[in-house]
């Protein structure tokens, strides 16, 4: 455990050894590969995932960085370290068929010392320093946290046809994002049992929630977008156009 300095007031906080394993394997099969996978496709001049990495980079509370991607594309990954000054990056990994897999091959990777493990989406490319930071100060209070989203419409249950059952009360709704952080000894119990039940996940808080662990969710706004079709591309270039000139303001 160590002590940091946050930008607000020059309060002291503690923090804990925490490693970020961003996932970059997909084949992004909905995006289209006409300009290679979508981690590598560039997002106003840089490549998603890089854009994903930059903001762990800076993060006082990240020690360091697991890279995790396609087999073929890991020199690819390894010249983004270099020509981007990722120095936070301790490895890059291949990944698995699925995402769990992959996300087990990151944290293996992590060092010894790590306590706390964030996960995170390679094409979340808009992620900022401050929603990793308020979900990391949630995870080390809780043993887990997650970036979410509030729901703002209306939400119903229907069924295989498609009809109506039920109203939900949206303010229990949230649309779950990432990264989503654990106490490493919590993600390692919880991988465990989810395999051994052969219960299939399609991410990381299903598997705490399998084994009765509680996930804290932090309400990080609605800009932490994944890049799922070219859609997502044009919406991501206009959220770094709004920010850019927010900036300058």
């Amino acid at each position: 455990m160590s002590l940091i300095k946050t930008a607000l007031g020059g309060a002291i906080l503690q923090t804990h050894f925490t490693s970020a394993v961003i996932l970059a394997a997909g084949s992004g099969e909905r995006f289209g590969n006409a300009d290679g996978t979508k981690q590598n496709v560039s997002v106003a001049g840089i490549p998603a995932v890089v854009r994903a990495a930059l903001p762990f980079e800076k993060c006082a509370r990240i020690d360091e960085i697991v890279l995790v991607g396609r087999e073929d594309e890991i020199p690819t990954l390894e010249g983004y370290v270099k020509d981007f000054s990722l120095t936070k990056v301790k490895a890059v990994v291949p990944g698995g068929a699925t995402r769990d897999e992959s996300s087990a091959a990151g944290v293996a990777a992590v060092s010894d010392k790590c306590k706390f493990v964030a996960i995170h989406d390679g094409a979340r490319c808009l992620v900022t320093e401050k929603m990793i930071d308020d979900v990391l100060v949630a995870a080390y209070r809780y043993g887990a946290a997650a970036c979410a989203e509030r729901v703002v419409d209306t939400v119903k249950i229907c069924d295989s046809r498609g009809m109506i059952q039920r109203t939900v009360d949206r303010d229990s709704v949230r649309l779950i994002k990432t990264p989503q952080v654990f106490k490493r000894s919590v993600y390692e119990v919880a991988r465990t049992m989810t395999r051994k039940d052969g219960v299939a996940v399609t991410d990381d808080c299903m598997m705490a929630e399998h084994v009765g662990f509680a996930v804290k969710l932090v309400d990080c706004g609605r800009e932490n977008i994944k890049l799922t079709t070219r859609d997502d591309l044009a919406l991501s270039e206009y959220i770094i156009s709004k920010r850019e000139r927010e900036a300058e303001e």
